[in-house]
C-alpha cells in the first residue's frame, strides 16, 4: 500500500475496529478481475481487514474467464434475461474455470499475503444446495440448462472455517441432492451466504459507483437506500435494466438476515477499504 493509503488506513482504524469479530461477505467480480492494479489493491485491503479482526467470506464470479474458455472450446455463449444458458459442455467449463482456475488463483494470492485463505466450491461439504432455475418470458417457462438457485447454505461448515481463522473463498457452483452441478449467479450466492451467516455487511463490488437518480449525472449518486426506496425508484423508472435484479437481490439479503448491503465501485483501487468505511458507494439498509 502507498504511504497515503497507510495514512488513510490508520485514520479508518477506529471504524474498522468496530467490526472486530464481525462477518463481511464480499462478492468479488466484474471488471476488477481483469484489472491487475485493482485486484492487488483488493487483496491488500482484504488482508488488512483480516489482520484487524474482521472475518471475511469472499464469493467470486468469473464471467470474462468463462467467456475466454468457451471461445477456445468453440462453444457459443447465449444469455436469456441476463442468465447464461448452461448446457452440459458449458457447465463443465464453468466449473473448471470457477472452481479450478479462478478460485485457486485468488486463494493463492491471499495466502501469499500471509492470511489463511481456503478455496472451496459450493459443492464441497454441500456448502451451496441448489435446485434448477428456469427463466420466464411472457409467462412462458424457458429451460436454461444447469442454472441453479440457492435453496440452503451449510452454515455450520462456514462457521467452522471462520472460527479457525480462515477466509473462505467460494466458487458459486452448487449442487442438488442428486449431485447435479448448477451455475449460480455470484450476487445471489453471496446474498445467500450473507443471510445464512447474518453478516454485518454484504459488500457487492460492481462496475459502477453505486445507484444514481440519473445515470448521466455523477452528482446524483444515492448514498443510502432502504428497501422501500428501492421499490419507489423501480416504479419511477430510476432503477432500470440489469440493476433491478441486483436490487432485488439486496432486498432479499436484508429481509433474510444480512444487516446492511454496500454497493461499491470495484474498478477503483482500494475500494473495499475506502468505500466501505467512508460512505462512498451506496449503502442499503432495512
Amino acid at each position: 500500500m502507498s504511504t497515503d493509503l497507510n495514512t488513510l488506513a490508520m485514520e479508518l482504524l477506529p471504524k474498522i475496529k468496530e467490526y472486530k469479530n464481525k462477518i463481511f461477505v464480499v462478492k468479488y467480480g466484474g471488471s476488477i478481475m481483469e484489472n491487475k492494479e485493482a485486484q492487488r489493491a483488493f487483496l491488500s485491503d482484504a488482508s488488512l481487514l483480516k489482520a484487524h479482526g474482521v472475518n471475511l467470506v469472499i464469493v467470486h464470479g468469473g464471467g470474462p474467464a468463462i467467456n475466454k474458455w468457451l471461445k477456445r472450446a468453440n462453444i457459443e455463449s447465449q444469455f436469456i434475461n441476463g442468465l447464461r444458458v448452461t448446457d452440459e459442455d458449458t457447465m463443465e467449463i464453468v466449473e473448471m474455470v470457477l472452481s479450478g482456475s479462478v478460485n485457486k488463483k485468488l486463494t493463492a494470492e491471499l495466502n501469499g499475503l500471509g492470511v489463511k485463505a481456503i478455496g472451496i466450491s459450493g459443492r464441497d461439504c454441500q456448502l451451496i444446495n441448489a435446485r434448477k432455475k428456469y427463466s420466464y418470458n411472457n409467462g412462458e417457462r424457458i429451460d436454461i440448462g444447469y442454472v441453479g438457485e440457492v435453496t440452503s447454505i451449510n452454515k455450520d461448515f462456514l462457521l467452522q472455517l471462520i472460527d479457525n481463522d480462515f477466509i473462505p473463498v467460494i466458487s458459486p457452483v452448487g449442487c442438488d441432492s442428486l449431485g447435479n452441478p448448477y451455475n449460480i449467479n455470484a450476487d445471489y450466492a453471496a446474498a445467500a451466504v450473507a443471510c445464512a451467516l447474518e453478516a454485518d455487511k454484504l459488500i457487492i463490488m460492481t462496475d459502477i459507483e453505486g445507484v444514481y437518480k440519473d445515470i448521466n449525472d455523477k452528482s446524483s449518486l444515492i448514498k443510502r437506500l432502504t428497501s422501500q426506496d428501492i421499490n419507489k425508484y423501480i416504479e419511477a423508472g430510476i432503477i432500470t435494466g440489469g440493476m433491478i435484479p441486483k436490487m432485488h437481490c439486496c432486498q432479499d439479503a436484508l429481509e433474510k438476515g444480512a444487516k446492511a448491503v454496500h454497493l461499491i465501485d470495484g474498478r477503483k483501487e482500494h475500494s473495499l477499504l475506502m468505500d466501505t468505511f467512508t460512505q462512498s458507494g451506496t449503502e442499503i439498509v432495512k
